[in-house]
């Protein structure tokens, strides 16, 4: 393809947002992106209705996304006593005009970049190249590229930043970050096959703020066995003090290295050792973020996605944020063209808010329900009632939504973050 106006360091789920918006626009771009090959990683993550709006939006309709997960229909906390703390239904069963989704992370990956190279064309998406670095004047910006053929430079208008929590292009604009943080909590992950609980595709999180276990399906049933894919995240937090001392961020691991914090939790809807043991892999890492900077934007660069905000997975709105970041950005560019103007207004509308969401997710997001029970009754209760009544538990969690940007009656009023068929001029 001929030089594009903005080129994009990362091909993950953000990057590849952006990169399908521009297109949507009418704007050309390039995604550099540093793995050779791309392949269905992970295992589960939400995607809240202001993500499936804009996937919609996209032209990557329901039917794309019940191939890749499944419909959410309750979010809900739970004791480590078996004993219901907090529920609500999710989607369009809450009352939303769009479902939750829980996908498999992998799947939506792929799902992203075909569909962007079926549309841009292959060459739309480099393989085994990485943007390392970049310089800018008045007339554009020049990304530094490192690959197996060795360095090279690519000019554009615009440069976006979507290279993840230890983005290149964020160390660039910002060499005097703190390290990564890492608050303790470390998480163990998989997937199993067996029959989900409660509504059947349902969101659990149980235990208590500093030993709990999530689940939820990332598949319909099948309707012989009844049997459905099930991701689990099991969390313990210990002394951070000592930093992390393990080899790399994300590792396979066998479940006996950490199924004995979780031996006894069996209740009559749910037998967590069994679970885990269902597994035929699992996945360790801590739970890491990065601390809020002043701007994501340096002139013509700019960030999104984990490399402007990596949160604690607390809040279930990662990948949720990164898609719209990159329809937000997509509708500052057709209101001021691809521009410094168009970065510095995206800046504006959500540094600051969504910094404010890394924090709130930092200190247990909507978990935080499961401190409130453990500073007042030690975690132990008969009647949630007593404990926190039913009033303030849904302010809580109605302030996070509205935080995250997912509040019901503000989504459902808001006009389309970028309306049918507009196209940025010039």
């Amino acid at each position: 393809m001929s030089d594009p106006r903005v080129l994009i360091a990362g091909g993950g789920i953000g990057g590849l947002a952006a990169a399908l918006t521009l297109h949507q626009i009418g704007v050309s771009c390039r995604v550099i992106e540093s793995v050779a090959e791309l392949k269905p990683l992970g295992v589960g993550i939400n995607l809240q209705p202001n993500a499936v709006r804009e996937l919609i939006d996209l032209g990557i309709g329901t039917d794309r996304l019940d191939e890749i997960g499944v419909p959410a229909r309750e979010w809900a906390l739970v004791g480590r006593n078996g004993n219901d703390i907090y529920s609500e239904p999710r989607g369009t069963l809450a009352g939303y005009d769009w479902p939750q989704y829980a996908v498999h992370r992998g799947r939506l990956h792929m799902l992203l970049a075909e569909t962007f190279r079926a549309r841009a064309g292959q060459d739309a998406l480099v393989l085994g190249r990485k943007i390392t670095g970049y310089r800018q004047d008045a007339a554009g910006v020049t990304a530094v590229i490192e690959g197996p053929e060795g360095p090279h430079e690519e000019r554009a208008e615009v440069l976006i930043g979507a290279d993840g929590i230890h983005s290149a292009i964020r160390a660039t604009m910002h060499p005097d970050q703190p390290p990564i943080n890492w608050g303790g909590a470390l998480m163990w992950r998989g997937t199993t096959r067996t029959k989900p609980i409660r509504t059947g595709s349902s969101f659990v999180g149980l235990g208590t703020h500093e030993h709990r276990l999530v689940i939820y399906p990332i598949s319909a049933p099948d309707p012989d066995t009844g049997l459905a894919e099930v991701n689990w995240i099991a969390e313990v937090t210990v002394d951070p003090s000592g930093g992390w001392q393990k080899t790399g961020w994300f590792r396979e691991t066998g479940i006996e290295e950490f199924i004995h914090h979780f031996e006894g939790w069996n209740y009559d809807w749910l037998d967590v050792p069994e679970l885990l043991r269902g597994a035929e892999v699992a996945f360790e890492n801590p739970m890491i973020d990065r601390d809020p900077i002043p701007t994501w934007r340096d002139g013509r660069v700019v960030l999104i996605g984990d490399a402007a905000h990596a949160m604690y997975p607390t809040g279930s709105n990662g990948a949720s944020q990164a898609i719209v970041d990159g329809r937000v950005l997509g509708a500052e560019m057709l209101s001021h063209g691809v521009t410094e103007a168009a970065l510095a207004a995206f800046d504006a509308r959500l540094c600051g808010p969504i910094s404010e969401v890394v924090l709130r997710n930092r200190g247990a997001g909507p978990f935080g329900l499961l401190n409130l029970v453990n500073e007042r009754c030690g975690g132990a209760f008969d009647s949630i009632d007593e404990v926190i009544p039913s009033e303030e538990r849904a302010a809580f969690m109605a302030g996070y939504k509205a935080a995250a940007g997912f509040a019901m009656d503000q989504l459902n009023s808001a006009p389309p973050t970028i309306a049918p068929g507009a196209r940025v001029s010039g």
